[in-house]
């Protein structure tokens, strides 16, 4: 079924195949593979009064379910409670690229890659404007990466070319007549520039082998001597450029299958509100439409007879039991989340929930490493580097050029939220081992940040050693104020 829904999706053959097949993937995560069908599930008939198959038509209901494993899995990645803290040792670089991350609203750049790479691939462009740092999100459909061959993790280039309208030319300020003509636009990103081009006609057979014409007045030279662009792939595998999905062809058949089912047991369910009614000779018809309804009774010959063609839940019962399953096939294919929130009777600890959502958490700790220790280390090490040649001022604050030779990791969160009871049993343990001299008190203190949503460890500990010397100070005052009133 799925072959069958792709097909629908035009193809451009001017494009590279993996344009196509992202865009088939895209038009899944967002819903829109039915799109390309032209007919409702309630049309059973085409205006020739031919009848319609199922396959030819629209659901009417769909599930949902690829995009809410995506959604659950990239929420455990970058949602409030889940961004990694930075961790380096240098506290000039780590202050900077912490106010970066509050002021880009990096979080919510790298939700937004997360899902939209879910379908293999996804680009985020850093520019730096106005002493600043900014995140551009990009699909990959219509991009194409260049890797240095002697270092294959390393860019050399990347070029942006698609297909546009005049009209949309014009909106954007060309000088074109904006009509439905069609426009190769095309863009590259290297080491020293951003470069754009003049658009080009589509419908001249040799124009896409032309070289292209610099548009001057748009192209910015940015002198960074690296290309400011993270490629990121999703999952390991897929073609080389891309990555593999997060969710596979078996899946979406799943899922598919699913829909269909549901919007038949739908059907079903309407049919059985008003049920097809059948009259037999029935000589007080005269060919008039019969209303049916309780005020309107039927009248028909001694040899005539009516009913209904009425059906039992039997049908819609086994529709909705073997959806569940095709739910359960589809989740374990995609590593979704399975539990049932119905079955928990009280508040479970963080170290139960991650238990029921084992399967989720393997996927997301797979995509912690394409989209954290990958990407967003990537770009934290683009503004340190892009620093050198637009110094930052942040929030009103001048950083300045950022450098360190110290090395730039990540703290991630607990999966879970702990309950008090986790907290009161994290806390005797640490206070035992620091105790007994197995672990540091700035060691302690950092296993327990996250959790208290703490920022700079070595600042806490001072304000808990200068509340600590403080009530040291005050001991002996009371103890003797205790000793004059006894």
């Amino acid at each position: 079924m799925f072959d069958t829904l792709a097909a629908t999706v035009p193809q451009d053959k001017d494009l590279p195949l993996r344009a196509w097949w992202i865009d088939v993937l895209t038009r899944v995560l967002n819903g829109t593979i039915y799109s390309g069908l032209m007919y409702e599930f309630r049309e059973e008939q085409d205006a020739q009064k031919k009848y319609i198959p199922i396959h030819s038509r629209k659901p009417s209901v769909q599930t949902g379910l690829i995009r809410t494993v995506v959604d659950d899995s990239v929420s455990l990645l970058f949602s409030e409670g889940h961004f990694p803290s930075i961790q380096c040792e240098d506290d000039g670089v780590k202050d900077a690229l912490s106010a970066f991350t509050k002021d880009s609203k990096l979080n919510l750049a790298m939700i937004d890659a997360a899902t939209r790479g879910s379908v293999g691939s996804v680009a985020i462009v850093v520019r730096f404007l106005s002493k600043r740092v900014f995140l551009d999100v990009m699909p990959t459909g219509y991009l194409t990466p260049t890797w240095d061959p002697k270092e294959p993790d390393k860019l050399q280039k990347v070029t942006e070319l698609r297909k546009v309208t005049g009209k949309d030319l014009a909106a954007a300020g060309y000088g074109v007549k904006a009509d439905s003509t069609w426009y190769w636009f095309q863009r590259e990103w290297d080491s020293t520039a951003e470069t754009w081009y003049q658009p080009r006609k589509v419908n001249e057979k040799d124009e896409i082998k032309r070289t292209p014409v610099v548009d001057a007045e748009r192209t910015v030279q940015h002198n960074l001597k690296f290309v400011p662009v993270v490629w990121v792939k999703n999952l390991p595998g897929g073609n080389g450029i891309d990555g593999e999905a997060t969710f596979g062809i078996e899946a979406i058949n799943t899922v598919i299958e699913a829909d269909y089912q549901l919007s038949q047991a739908g059907r079903g369910l309407k049919y059985s509100q008003e049920p097809t009614l059948v009259i037999k000779d029935s000589s007080d018809n005269d060919g008039s439409p019969i209303v049916r309804s309780a005020a309107n009774a039927i009248s028909v010959s001694e040899k005539g007879d009516a009913k209904l063609l009425e059906i039992n839940g039997t049908a819609a019962e086994a529709v909705l039991a073997y959806v569940q399953r095709l739910r359960e096939f589809a989740l374990e294919r995609m590593h979704g989340n399975r539990s049932n929130a119905d079955k928990l009777s009280a508040a479970q600890s963080g170290r139960a929930l991650e238990l029921m959502h084992q399967a989720l958490i393997w996927l997301a700790d797979k995509l912690r490493s394409s989209y954290g220790e990958g990407a967003l280390l990537d770009v934290y090490r683009m503004v340190i580097a892009g620093s050198a040649v637009y110094p930052l001022t942040i929030d009103g604050v001048a950083y300045g050029k950022l450098a360190t030779a110290k090395p730039i990791s990540l703290k991630w969160p607990a999966w879970f939220s702990p309950t008090a009871d986790d907290i009161q049993t994290l806390s005797t343990a640490l206070a035992t081992l620091i105790r007994v001299g197995a672990l540091s008190r700035e060691t302690a203190i950092k296993a327990i940040a996250a959790m208290f949503d703490i920022e700079d460890v070595k600042a806490e500990q001072a304000l808990i050693d200068a509340e600590r010397k403080a009530l040291l100070a005050e001991m002996p005052e009371a103890q003797t104020k205790v000793a004059v009133t006894e």
